[in-house]
């Protein structure tokens, strides 16, 4: 547990130090906020800008300036955070000043890669910038607008919007022509310090499917937080639900990676104009872990993931938390419409079957199933398929535990597929099917054996030719 860190905080693109005092009121004890203008920008306003390391620089000096006396964190949202990943990677090339870091929150954060804007966007926001007062003013109200899920509180807004307006032309241009696209993959690499990654899933250019591939992979110990109605402003938008966030990052910060990744393409394919709106929201709120309410006790959820990694075999560091999936899924009563009628209602079937291969397993091998080697899951699983499991008060009868091992197989499928990471790894393209103008609809026009559509192939070239 960290105790009582700092937490350095670096504002998005047109913000100051100003966006932290909601999130630092909320937070409390729990961490002190020191919040500070980016060259350019709030107070820093006089400052030209620079580039992403000389903004490193300057947040490090900073640091050095405030000198904690224990250990401390980076948040960043959006431009702040491609800062904040800058500063890890010298914390972890050494740097005795950056030695204290113990951790990273990273709010809809710009990745190590340039950032995915559409050109005429990044045109048109260079020119707004240096246009006449009341040009001006009215793109900077539309830019903040645009940029949350929901609209901000008048005071916020009104704030928020002279933020923008008083911030430095030229640093304004620098990050926009330059710092965004500032390609730092290869220097940033794999970064080993704890990170909560916070996600808007009405974030159009940095939402889920973006931190997802882009982000994400440059972080062995992280935690990727989907926040439901949310836009890009996540301190101001959410400060209570990031503020709890961060309690419980302190707290307990990850050891591994926690959450899926995406394949570029993958996630590009799903903020494209072939992906219709409703779908594409559907899909991020997917990628949302569910929260609770739970039902299954502790030594059944530890038996079910167990099992669920002998059943559907995950790859790479992050993966679909199926169990915490199905769990919540028996949790709420819904289902998908049928079960074998020998078999008791989903929540307590589930409860019983799971107690019933802990039980096998321990008669077996004095080991709880979660403690075995995948042989020996295995061994029992194939026992519980055939109803060859021993029979015992408590626990769910040798034939009914085919009936439930037959669904649980269905659920585990239906669950991975449910969400995105589960798509992109069989190269699913059909999401890109249609896009929001009915009359337009793209569609398919290759329908022959094994004949790709142009923009299929960079998602189908991640996992053969699988279709």
């Amino acid at each position: 547990m960290i105790d009582e860190p700092v937490l350095f905080c670096l504002h998005f693109l047109g913000g100051s130090a100003r966006e932290w005092r909601p999130l630092a009121e909320r937070l409390g004890p729990h961490a002190r906020c020191v919040a500070i203008d980016l060259p350019g920008f709030g107070d820093a306003a006089d400052h030209p800008g620079g580039d992403v390391a000389a903004m490193a620089d300057h947040v490090a000096a900073r640091i050095m300036a405030e000198d904690p006396s224990g250990p401390w964190l980076i948040a960043g949202n959006s431009m702040g955070a491609k800062v904040a990943l800058a500063l890890a990677r010298r914390h972890k090339d050494g740097d005795p000043a950056l030695a204290g870091l113990a951790g990273l929150v990273l709010m809809a954060g710009s990745p190590p890669c340039p950032e995915p804007m559409a050109e005429e966007r990044r045109r048109a926001m260079i020119a707004w910038i240096d246009a006449d007062p009341e040009t001006r003013r009215r793109e900077a109200e539309a830019f903040v607008s645009a940029n949350v899920g929901a609209p901000l509180s008048p005071e916020d807004h009104a704030r928020t919007v002279e933020d923008v307006l008083r911030a430095n032309p030229q640093a304004w241009k620098a990050w926009l022509a330059g710092g965004a696209n500032e390609d730092w993959r290869e220097r940033i690499g794999t970064l080993r310090v704890p990170a909560l990654v916070v996600s808007g899933a009405q974030d159009g250019d940095l939402g889920p499917e973006a931190q997802a591939a882009l982000t994400l992979p440059h972080l062995a110990r992280h935690r990727h937080v989907v926040a439901l109605g949310a836009g890009h402003l996540l301190p101001l938008e959410r400060p209570d639900e990031v503020a709890g966030l961060i309690r419980a990052f302190l707290a307990a910060p990850p050891e591994t990676a926690e959450a899926p990744t995406l394949p570029p393409a993958f996630a590009a394919l799903i903020g494209s104009e072939r992906v219709n709106t409703r779908l594409r929201t559907t899909l991020r709120e997917r990628m949302r872990e569910p929260d609770g309410p739970f039902c299954l006790s502790a030594e059944a959820r530890a038996t079910l993931a167990a099992c669920l990694d002998r059943v559907l075999p995950q790859a790479g560091a992050g993966k679909i938390d199926l169990a915490r999936r199905i769990d919540a899924r028996l949790a709420s009563g819904a289902g998908d419409g049928w079960r074998f009628a020998a078999l008791p209602p989903d929540a307590e079937a589930y409860e019983r079957a799971l107690r019933s291969l802990d039980a096998a397993a321990r008669a077996a091998h004095g080991r709880a199933f979660a403690d075995l080697d995948d042989t020996d899951r295995d061994g029992l699983l194939e026992a519980a398929a055939a109803g060859r499991l021993p029979d015992s008060p408590g626990v769910l009868a040798p034939d009914l535990m085919t009936c439930w091992f037959e669904e649980l197989r269905g659920e585990a499928v239906r669950t991975f597929l449910a969400h995105p990471a589960g798509l992109a790894a069989i190269g699913f393209t059909g999401i890109g099917a249609g896009g929001d103008e009915a009359e337009a609809l793209p569609g398919y026009r290759l329908t022959g054996l094994n004949e790709r559509e142009p923009w299929e192939a960079p998602i189908l070239d991640t996992v053969g030719d699988a279709r």
